[in-house]
């Protein structure tokens, strides 16, 4: 069983280098049908799994292409990371869609909108008050 800190500077170490092969070695063309970026990686304490989430823009079709040639791609990434990172035994790779983004960003919106017409309510409410006075 490997030590927290072990563990924690394994799976920083595993996002750089996927966040790399992303960029530069791997060929699939689905991958590159929406952007990619690696949020978080999480590695078992026995370093033998790693969960890695990656954030994809685009459209529905383009995410669901993108996670089809990532799951096609793990055993290159699972590959180059033996190769890139030195362990005793590589870890099994397994790519996560991470919706968080995606969920922030429709909550600030929610949020924003209920600013608004919070505002506009409070707008109207002053308008009749002033109009009674003249």
């Amino acid at each position: 069983m490997a030590t927290n800190r072990r563990v924690s500077r394994v799976s920083s170490l595993i996002q750089q280098e996927v966040s790399q092969m992303l960029l530069h070695d791997i060929k699939d063309d689905r991958v590159g049908a929406g952007m990619v970026s690696v949020t978080d990686v999480n590695v078992s304490g026995d370093l033998q799994h790693a969960k890695i989430y990656v954030s994809i823009y685009g459209t529905e079709e383009a995410k669901s292409e993108t996670m089809a040639g990532l799951q096609s791609a793990t055993g290159f990434v699972r590959r180059e990371l033996g190769r890139r990172v030195r362990l005793r035994r590589t870890p099994e790779v397994v790519f996560i869609e991470d919706r968080g983004l995606e969920r922030g960003d429709r909550m600030l919106t929610l949020l924003n909108q209920l600013s608004q017409e919070r505002h506009s309510k409070e707008l109207d409410d002053q308008v009749p008050e002033a109009e009674e006075n003249e």
